[in-house]
């Protein structure tokens, strides 16, 4: 039976020392995952305080992130951002390499990269970048071991922004090319950083469009051609991600849940929850905790 949690779980992956870094390497199978993490905090739904990366380089995993299934396997790599709920299903005699990152150490250029690539999917690497990864981690992972030196925190901070860099370049290398964005996507691009900032403050399609300096016929005929979705299919979609989250991962109420997502009319809400998903907050919850 689930624990009674008022609020998702965050999973605080460094200790002091570290200071909002992380580098490691784990082997393990579920047997004996215990013995290397906390395997009751791992194996229940939760976020992570930083950007995480994870390269797979031996044996299966079976994880959950905001309601979607992913099997990985090698050689794989997968980021996922501190906003994303997710849970570690079953593990099959796995080796992982894991680093993680706190904003304020994040190269701000990478910080920006990452929202655009989120959410990410688990991406298979080739032989040759596999090796590349795989070796820069084992290097860096002996600068943890430097402690004691005077630039620790500076190595262990370049070193872990070096792998993130590896990670997002992978992954800018398999989505579309961004040279050739016509004005329609570069307006998307805008709406959607602003809208993942905002989306529990800013509910109405004019909103945005003021803070982009565009009319609101423009910002939906921008978004409606890059996307084929209108802005307030998009504003919805994200409101509702967060209130399945919710929903599913804590035991706020549904009318806690509309004030954190900035409705005060619980029963909009409620009905707007009702439109999007086509069952009432309730039944979504009583639904996937069967």
């Amino acid at each position: 039976m689930r624990k009674k949690i008022k609020s998702i779980p965050v999973n605080r992956m460094t200790d002091d020392f570290n200071a909002g870094i992380v580098i490691e390497r784990l082997s393990f199978n579920e047997a004996g995952m215990a013995d290397q993490i906390n395997f009751e905090e791992e194996n229940q739904a939760h976020r992570h305080d930083l950007h995480s990366f994870f390269l797979l380089e031996e044996g299966i995993v079976s994880i959950e992130i905001d309601f979607q299934k992913y099997t990985i396997r090698p050689s794989s790599i997968i980021y996922i951002h501190p906003d994303q709920v997710h849970e570690t299903k079953t593990v099959e005699n796995i080796t992982v390499s894991c680093w993680a990152i706190h904003n304020e150490n994040l190269n701000p250029e990478y910080l920006k990269l990452l929202k655009e690539i989120t959410p990410a999917k688990p991406l298979l690497l080739d032989k040759d970048t596999f090796s590349i990864i795989s070796e820069t981690v084992s290097l860096y992972i002996q600068f943890t071991e430097l402690k004691s030196d005077k630039l620790y925190h500076s190595f262990l901070k370049d070193s872990c922004n070096a792998l993130v860099g590896l990670a997002i370049s992978q992954y800018l290398k398999h989505s579309p090319s961004t040279e050739k964005a016509s004005r329609f996507e570069v307006i998307t691009k805008s709406f959607r950083e602003i809208l993942e900032d905002q989306y529990t403050t800013i509910k109405r399609p004019a909103g945005y469009a003021q803070k982009l300096n565009i009319s609101i016929p423009y910002l939906n005929e921008c978004v409606k051609n890059a996307t084929g979705h209108s802005v307030s299919y998009h504003i919805q979609e994200r409101v509702i991600l967060e209130a399945k989250r919710l929903l599913f991962h804590s035991d706020k109420s549904v009318k806690e849940i509309a004030t954190v997502l900035g409705y005060d009319d619980f029963a909009y809400f409620s009905r707007l929850f009702n439109k999007v998903t086509g069952m009432s907050a309730l039944a979504f919850r009583n639904k996937n905790l069967d």
